[in-house]
């Protein structure tokens, strides 16, 4: 098949409202899994559960965390294929409506003391459903944003859509900043916890709207428009040669289906580079808000603080790395962030050992930027550009999510287990961090350099769809 890809000129009023779209998507994300994060370390296990062992407790409240992230992989596996047949603007109504129900949901529910056993039940519930529609939104906002964005302005373009991390982080700490500092705890636990989810509802509508004005991503009808050429090429070729028993159906299944195994070595590089962003994020937004409150008795609205301050600063190093990584490309700069941040993992539980405040503070800030949102700025670029059009929707998803299970998702749950058997100690999870950032290390020094990537491609970069290896000149051209 003749493949002359050419650069669809897209406007630039379009190219803001998909960024704006895919800015708000993540920001709902973010919102959501930061402040479900903090609930769970905050008040979840003494709302939601029997809070007779304290310890036990606060593992259940990260377990119904997890929960959320096995739901994703379903959401990531359904909406990604649904996203590379019918296209990315449409799925995303779908999964920004779902995460919005559920997360404003959240805030209606009945508490253990009210209801019993029901009250986890019905977390837990919402928390999947939430999980589902959570799987393939950010990667379809990326997605689509990348698939509009100019090949030399990639990364810069595609990290605007990042910074709705800091966006829905900052929201959602911000929030919780305020009611922990005007709310007594008995106000808390009655109904101050409640309101941060009620917010979830107007970044929702905002969202939809913006969705409601987009186009489909330029990628999506030069892809179809491909496979309809493959598909009067096969259609020929079965009228030259009657006796083969194929139709042009099965042989393009065939050939989608040997494009799916070809892509199975960047799958893994994928979930590797998402696996110490994941797990860094999993750690510091997460589990660490309840260390130090229940292990180093600091004051709840330090890492909330510390977080809401990161978020920050993240405005300017977002657009930073992603400019960076279009200048000297984004496999460099994975390698520089993910070995600094395996560095950093001990002096920063180091100085966060000492109880002081701003010490504190400044080890939060320093990793979550290192260790978490600049390392999303490369992830949400480079992972799309590692696939062909023909599966990319369904594979950065699945790699994502299923790096996102076992990092995110049950992260949180080991480090608690881990330091209640370290007596509170701080080296598990500086162990951990340094494991998950040695993944993401190696994983980036066994990818290819994307950065000239052409989306409109069908193939992997790396392997075509006959199963030959592609080789790269130095501009990392396939020739």
């Amino acid at each position: 098949m003749d493949k002359q890809n050419k650069e669809v000129t897209i406007d630039n009023k379009e190219i803001i409202k998909v960024t704006a779209s895919g800015w708000l998507g993540t920001a709902m994300e973010f919102m959501d899994f930061q402040l479900y994060s903090l609930a769970a370390a905050i008040v979840f296990n003494e709302i939601f559960f029997d809070n007779e062992d304290p310890s036990m407790a606060l593992i259940m409240a990260m377990g119904t965390y997890g929960a959320g992230y096995c739901a994703r992989l379903l959401g990531a596996w359904f909406f990604g294929r649904l996203g590379d047949r019918i296209g990315r603007r449409d799925v995303l109504f779908f999964t920004i409506a779902l995460m919005g129900i559920a997360s404003t949901g959240i805030g209606f529910l009945p508490t253990y003391a009210q209801v019993g056993i029901l009250a986890p039940i019905g977390l837990v519930i919402l928390r999947i459903i939430q999980g589902f529609g959570a799987g393939a939104e950010i990667s379809g906002a990326g997605i689509m944003t990348v698939e509009f964005a100019k090949k030399e302005s990639r990364g810069f373009v595609g990290s605007f859509v990042c910074l709705g991390t800091s966006t829905g982080t900052l929201i959602a700490n911000g929030i919780w900043t305020i009611i922990l500092t005007h709310c007594t705890h008995a106000q808390l636990l009655t109904w101050g916890w409640r309101i941060p989810f009620y917010a979830s509802f107007v970044v929702m509508i905002a969202a939809i709207l913006i969705r409601l004005f987009i186009k489909e991503s330029p990628v999506m009808a030069q892809k179809k428009k491909e496979l309809a050429q493959l598909r009067e090429e096969l259609a020929e070729q079965a009228e030259k040669d009657p006796s083969n028993k194929e139709n042009e159906e099965q042989a393009l299944k065939k050939a989608e289906h040997t494009n799916f195994k070809s892509s199975m070595k960047n799958f893994v590089l994928a979930g590797g580079l998402r696996f110490g962003q994941a797990g860094n994020s999993g750690l510091m937004q997460t589990y660490l808000a309840a260390f130090l409150v229940t292990y180093l008795s600091v004051a709840r609205t330090v890492p909330t603080d510390a977080n809401m301050i990161a978020s920050i600063i993240s405005f300017f190093t977002i657009p930073f790395v992603g400019w960076l990584g279009d200048k000297f490309g984004r496999r460099t700069m994975y390698l520089i962030l993910s070995g600094a941040m395996a560095i950093f993992a001990i002096p920063m539980m180091l100085l966060i050992s000492t109880r002081n405040t701003l010490l504190i503070t400044i080890a939060m800030i320093i990793g979550l930027n290192v260790g978490v949102q600049d390392l999303f700025a490369l992830e949400n670029i480079m992972i799309p550009e590692l696939f062909g059009s023909l599966h990319r929707m369904t594979f950065s998803s699945l790699a994502k999510e299923i790096a996102g299970l076992f990092a995110t998702g049950f992260g949180p749950v080991i480090a608690a287990s881990l330091v209640g058997m370290a007596l509170g100690s701080w080296w598990p999870l500086a162990l951990m961090m340094i494991f998950f950032s040695a993944v993401t290390f190696i994983s980036a020094w066994l990818s290819p350099n994307t950065n000239n990537r052409d989306l409109n491609d069908l193939n992997d970069p790396v392997i075509d769809r006959h199963g030959k290896k592609r080789h790269f000149n130095e501009t990392n051209e396939t020739v």
